[in-house]
């Protein structure tokens, strides 16, 4: 398969789910990872989207990443065709900790807001394969193992997040994912 435009990563905390039931699209998600390649650069990157009241905006929603260049590489290249495509660059800092076996964490400090997500009861790592458009644009590629418990805290206080069986990716809603790739 040709690619024009790609992303691999390496010590990736992900987590995506609702505060509330019934809602279409999450309204807490952390995606990030401990370092993510690019043909513009490497840096430590991801998104977050945090919503707490469903009927309202959005307090932080956006590409996160200590390099603008980089972080403004995903809309367009890899999520074009998605409500993402022209989300936002947010200058943040960003902390891995995998505790293997069994746990990782990450903390993402951006817009004046902590988000701090703490994954254990780890499973077993699975090799996927998503074609693209299943559902996302892209095809996924890489090892992902699902959380049996994943904890959301923003600015310190721990937010009740429901996490489906199958997230936005078309994996795991929380999932430890310790490399993959993006490729469109």
């Amino acid at each position: 398969m040709p690619s024009s435009a790609w992303m691999s990563w390496e010590a990736g905390v992900d987590l995506a789910g609702g505060t509330v039931d019934g809602l279409p699209m999450p309204n807490a998600m952390v995606h990030v990872a401990r370092l993510v390649h690019t043909p513009v650069g490497s840096a430590p990157s991801g998104m977050i989207f945090w919503q707490p009241d469903p009927k309202g905006a959005p307090v932080v929603a956006g590409f996160v990443c200590p390099d603008r260049k980089i972080g403004a590489y995903y809309g367009p290249n890899l999520f074009k065709g998605t409500p993402f495509e022209s989300a936002p660059v947010l200058e943040a800092k960003i902390t891995i900790t995998p505790s293997l076996p069994g746990s990782a964490s990450s903390r993402v400090e951006v817009a004046g807001h902590v988000f701090e997500v703490t994954l254990s009861d780890l499973g077993a790592g699975e090799i996927i394969h998503r074609p693209a458009g299943s559902p996302m644009p892209f095809a996924q590629q890489g090892v992902e193992a699902r959380a049996g418990k994943a904890v959301l805290k923003v600015d310190g206080k721990e937010v009740a997040v429901k996490i489906p069986a199958v997230g936005m990716s078309g994996g795991p809603g929380a999932v430890w994912a310790p490399c993959g790739i993006y490729a469109r």
